[in-house]
C-alpha cells in the first residue's frame, strides 16, 4: 500500500510524547501493528500526515509502502504498520500533487482541515483551495498554491510554485494561473 510519511529531520519520527527513534531509507521492520499504539504511522491521504507534523517546511516528507500487518484507523487514513518502506523523500511541490491527486481520486478528502474553501492564504509553504472559482495568493518564494476546480464533469486539479515572476507574491491566482482580477 502506498503511502506518505513526514518525520522530524534525519528520518526522526515521535513515538508517544516523549521517545524519539531513528528510521532509515528502505525497509523498517517492528512486532506490532495498532494504529494507537504501536507499529510505524503514514497515511493513505497526503494531508492527513499533517495533523501530526505540522510543518512542511521544517521536516521531511517521504514516500513509502506500507506492508506486513497493517491496522488503520477510523478517523482518518492513518495507517500502522510492521513494515514501513521508505521509497523516497519529496518536495513539498511533490507533496502537494499527491495530496490533489488524492483528492481527485477520493473527493470525499475536500473536506480535509488543510483545504480552504474559495479564497485561501499560503502558510507553513502551501496553500489547497477548491470551489467553482477557487483564489490562492502566496506570500513567499517557494509556496505551492494547489487549487481543486469544482466542474460538471467532475474535480479538476493544478498547482504552481511561487517565483516571485510568473506567480508573484501577495497577488491572487485563478485556477488558470492567470492574476485575478475584480
Amino acid at each position: 500500500m502506498i503511502a506518505y510519511k513526514i518525520t522530524s529531520p534525519g528520518l526522526t519520527a515521535t513515538r508517544g510524547s516523549s521517545e524519539n527513534f531513528k528510521l532509515k531509507m528502505g525497509l523498517n521492520t517492528t512486532k506490532e501493528a495498532n494504529c494507537a499504539r504501536n507499529g510505524f504511522h503514514c497515511a493513505a491521504n497526503p494531508l492527513d500526515c499533517l495533523t501530526y507534523y505540522s510543518s512542511l517546511q521544517d521536516n521531511e516528507i517521504y514516500l513509502v509502502e506500507a506492508g506486513g500487518d497493517i491496522d488503520e484507523d477510523s478517523n482518518d487514513s492513518k495507517i500502522s504498520c510492521t513494515e514501513l518502506n521508505i521509497i523516497r523523500r519529496l518536495s513539498v511541490p511533490e507533496f502537494i500533487g499527491a495530496s490533489l491527486l488524492y483528492v481527485k481520486k477520493y473527493p470525499y478528502a475536500c473536506e480535509n482541515r488543510f483545504i480552504e474553501h474559495d479564497k485561501g492564504t499560503a502558510t507553513n509553504g502551501f496553500c489547497i483551495v477548491k470551489g467553482k472559482n477557487p483564489l490562492c495568493k502566496a506570500l513567499n518564494i517557494g509556496d505551492v498554491l494547489g487549487f481543486i476546480k469544482f466542474g460538471a464533469d467532475g474535480h479538476h486539479i493544478k498547482a504552481f510554485v511561487a517565483d516571485g515572476e510568473k506567480i508573484k507574491l501577495d497577488v491572487w491566482y485563478t485556477f488558470d494561473g492567470e492574476e485575478y482580477k475584480k
